[in-house]
């Protein structure tokens, strides 16, 4: 069994190195701070406005995503929400990225890996350590942004019906489930990366190719591709939890720790 202790001084020691560099602290502070602010602002903006015949200028299946008793201008306003409550789902991505590329390459650059792999610790609980250390920021920002929508749009709403739309249970799932599973996918992708080259900024740049899909769905919904709804989500997260369970075996098999000790110099 790991031992818990170990992992929390792995955190701890984790949060100590990466949030020295400016570029972590940024991505956590900033980032959840600027995808709050564009819905936001969007509907600040669009307070007082909304022609009932607004609708028919959307594409005929995104008229799924509005709930019964919205006018054509409300409908407008979830389609358009919607596509910025997505970039929520690259937060959980991004963040960790920027983190775990620096936790691994960082350390051996500054010669404090070795020293780190020489102690009693086992691969799993310096594994375990690491992914919690970028995970739990990655996570904790990505709900502390939806809920300041969430905060931010009871005040610009008045149309409760309109409101229950943005807390529709399609994106309570997108965030409090699929997001979480993303960050640890994010993480082991970036320190299977980062395990194998010597540059964080190559390791961050690799590391960024995770994500490519959601941008992909991003796009997809916008064009009309793709319509995301509870089903969809549920299906997501079934997927992601199978891709997160190969890329931790992955991470764990390319972790080698004696070839770190012996050959990294």
């Amino acid at each position: 069994m790991p031992d818990i202790n170990k992992i929390r001084i792995i955190i701890r020691k984790e949060w100590a190195e990466v949030f020295k560099n400016r570029m972590v602290i940024f991505s956590v502070l900033f980032m959840p701070l600027l995808f709050t602010a564009i819905p936001l602002i969007f509907l600040y903006t669009m307070r007082g406005t909304g022609p009932a015949d607004m609708a028919g200028e959307l594409p005929s299946q995104f008229s799924q995503m509005c709930r019964p008793g919205l006018s054509g201008g409300d409908c407008f306003k979830v389609y358009m929400v919607s596509q910025f409550i997505l970039l929520y789902m690259m937060i959980p991505l991004i963040i960790p990225v920027n983190i775990a590329a620096y936790s691994i390459v960082g350390e051996k650059t500054t010669r404090s890996l070795e020293p780190l792999l020489a102690t009693p610790i086992t691969t799993a609980e310096l594994l375990i350590g690491k992914n919690l250390a970028a995970v739990i920021p990655a996570v904790l920002a990505t709900w502390l942004g939806f809920g300041l929508f969430a905060a931010g749009a009871s005040l610009l709403v008045e149309n409760q019906l309109l409101l229950l739309s943005f807390l529709d249970s399609m994106w309570l799932l997108a965030i409090f489930l699929v997001g979480p599973l993303l960050a640890v996918l994010s993480v082991n992708f970036s320190i299977m990366v980062s395990s194998r080259v010597n540059d964080p900024r190559v390791a961050e740049q690799m590391s960024a190719i995770v994500i490519v899909p959601v941008l992909a769905l991003f796009f997809g919904q916008i064009s009309g591709f793709i319509l995301l709804d509870s089903r969809l989500v549920l299906i997501m997260a079934a997927v992601v939890l199978l891709i997160d369970a190969l890329m931790v075996y992955l991470a764990v098999r390319l972790f080698q720790r004696e070839t770190i000790l012996t050959r990294w110099k």
